[in-house]
C-alpha cells in the first residue's frame, strides 16, 4: 500500500495536480482505505507543523528570498553584467564566460534562478544574438548560469535539505562551495573549446563594446561581493545563524537599492508579495509532505525501501547510482522541493544503513535537483528563457543549447562521487 500511495502521489504530480494537495490528499486516502491505520494517524500531525514553522533553519528561507527579489530590482547586477561583458567582450566565447560569472556572482548573492535567467535572457541574450553568437549556445549558457544558485551558497536547496536531513547549514554551504566552482570551471572550458572548434558560434564582440575597464568592473562587483562577504562569512565563521545572516543580506539589499536609488515603495511592495507566495507555496508543500511522509512510514514504506536495497542490491555505490538515477529521471517531470521532501526521507535510512556520509550524500543530491532546472518538458529555466526572449530564440533551440550543461553537471556529479574531498575541503 506504501509503494502504491508513492506512485499515485507521483502520476497526480505529472499531470500538474497542485503539490501540496497531491501528498496531503494522498495521506488521506491511504489512511482511509488502511484499517490498520485510520485517521488516528494524523493526531500527531499538528505537532510536526508546529516543529516546523518554528524551526530557525527553515525561517531563513524567506528572508533570502527577499533579499534576492529586492536585489534583482536594485539594478546592481544589471551594471555587473554590463562591465563583464566590456572586459571580456573582446575574447571569442568572452561574452558567454561573463555570462558564466555573472551567473556565479548573482548565485553567491541572488540565489533565485527566475531572477537570474531573466535578467541575463533580456540583457545579454540580445547582445549575444547581435553579435552572432549561435541561438543555442547563447540560449543554454543563459539558462544554466541562472540555476548556479541552486548549488552555490546561499541556496534554497541546500536549505531545505539541511531540514530534511538533520545537516548543519553552515557545513553544506561550506561543503557546497568547491563543487559549485568546480561546475563554473566545467562550463567556462566548455565556452573556450566551442570558441576554439567553432569560432562563427561564439565570436568576439566587435570594437564598439570594448570600452571597460578593470576599475569599472571592480566599482560594478565590490557591492555584490561585500554583500556575499557579510552573508556567507558571517555563516561560514559561525558569527551568524543562517537565520541571522540571511537578515543582515535583506539590510543589505535594502542599502544597495537606496544607494542606486531605485528603492521605492513599489518595489518593496513586490518583493514582499513574491516572497511571501513563493514561501507560502515551500511551506504547504512541506505541510503535505509530512502528512504524507507520516502516513508512508505507518505503512512499512521505509521498511520495503530498506529491504529492496538491503537484500536485492547490496553495493554501497550501487545504491548511489539508483538514488540518483531515480532523482535525474523525476527531475524531468517534478520540482527540486517535491523530491526534496518526499523522495530524500525514503532515502535516508539507506544512506544511514549503508554509512555513507551525510554532508557528501547532500551535496551530491544537490547538484543533481539543479539539474531539474534544465531538464525538459517541465525545466524551469527553459520556460523562463523562451519567456523572456520571445520569438528571437524556438524551444527547439533553448532544448539544443542545454543539453551540454546537463551533461556537464552529470560529469561535475560523477567527480564529486569520485573525489569526496571536493565536499571535504573546508569543513
Amino acid at each position: 500500500m506504501a509503494i502504491v500511495m508513492l506512485i499515485i502521489a507521483l502520476s497526480l504530480l505529472g499531470i500538474g495536480i497542485p503539490v501540496a494537495f497531491v501528498f496531503g490528499g494522498a495521506a488521506l486516502a491511504a489512511a482511509v482505505i488502511s484499517p490498520e491505520i485510520g485517521l488516528e494517524v494524523f493526531n500527531v500531525l499538528p505537532f510536526r507543523i508546529y516543529g516546523i514553522m518554528s524551526n530557525p533553519t527553515l525561517m531563513a528561507v524567506p528572508l533570502f528570498i527577499l533579499m534576492g527579489l529586492l536585489l534583482e530590482r536594485s539594478g546592481t547586477a544589471e551594471k555587473l553584467l554590463i562591465a563583464m561583458t566590456s572586459m571580456f567582450g573582446s575574447l571569442k566565447g568572452g561574452l558567454a564566460i561573463s555570462v558564466v560569472l555573472v551567473g556565479a556572482v548573482l548565485a553567491a548573492t541572488m540565489g533565485i534562478v527566475s531572477a537570474s535567467v531573466i535578467m541575463m535572457s533580456l540583457i545579454a541574450l540580445p547582445l549575444m544574438i547581435r553579435a552572432g553568437y549561435s541561438k543555442e549556445l547563447s540560449s543554454g549558457t543563459i539558462a544554466a548560469s541562472g540555476t548556479l544558485g541552486q548549488i552555490i551558497p546561499p541556496s534554497v536547496i541546500l536549505i531545505i535539505l539541511g531540514d530534511v536531513m538533520n545537516i548543519g547549514v553552515g557545513e553544506l554551504f561550506v561543503g557546497a562551495v568547491l563543487p559549485g566552482l568546480l561546475l563554473v570551471g566545467l562550463y567556462i572550458v566548455y565556452i573556450l573549446i566551442v570558441a576554439h572548434l567553432k569560432p562563427d558560434s561564439a565570436p568576439a564582440l566587435r570594437e564598439e563594446y570594448h570600452h571597460g575597464s578593470l576599475r569599472s568592473l571592480l566599482w560594478a562587483i565590490a557591492p555584490m561581493l561585500a554583500l556575499m562577504v557579510v552573508v556567507l562569512g558571517s555563516i561560514f565563521t559561525g558569527i551568524a545563524s543562517p537565520g541571522e545572516s540571511a537578515a543582515f543580506g535583506v539590510v543589505g539589499a535594502v542599502v544597495l537599492s537606496l544607494l542606486n536609488k531605485t528603492l521605492n515603495r513599489t518595489m518593496i511592495h513586490h518583493s514582499i508579495r513574491e516572497t511571501l507566495k513563493l514561501s507560502g507555496m515551500i511551506f504547504m508543500i512541506l505541510i503535505g509532505a509530512t502528512a504524507f511522509s507520516l502516513v508512508f512510514n505507518e505503512l512499512g514504506g521505509t521498511d520495503q525501501v530498506i529491504d529492496f536495497f538491503g537484500n536485492h542490491v547490496g553495493s554501497v555505490w550501487m545504491f548511489i547510482f539508483i538514488s540518483m538515477s531515480i532523482v535525474f529521471i523525476l527531475g524531468f517531470f517534478i520540482d527540486f522541493i517535491e523530491i526534496s521532501f518526499i523522495i530524500v526521507p525514503i532515502l535516508l535510512p539507506v544512506m544511514h544503513a549503508y554509512g555513507i556520509d551525510p554532508l557528501w550524500f547532500a551535496i551530491l543530491l544537490a547538484m543533481n535537483l539543479q539539474t531539474s532546472f534544465l531538464t525538459p518538458p517541465f525545466g524551469l529555466s527553459l520556460f523562463f528563457v523562451k519567456g523572456s526572449a520571445g520569438d528571437s530564440v524556438t524551444s527547439g533551440e533553448i532544448y539544443r543549447g542545454i543539453i551540454p550543461f546537463v551533461f556537464l553537471q552529470i560529469v561535475a556529479l560523477g567527480l564529486i562521487m569520485m573525489f569526496p574531498n571536493l565536499v571535504f575541503a573546508f569543513v
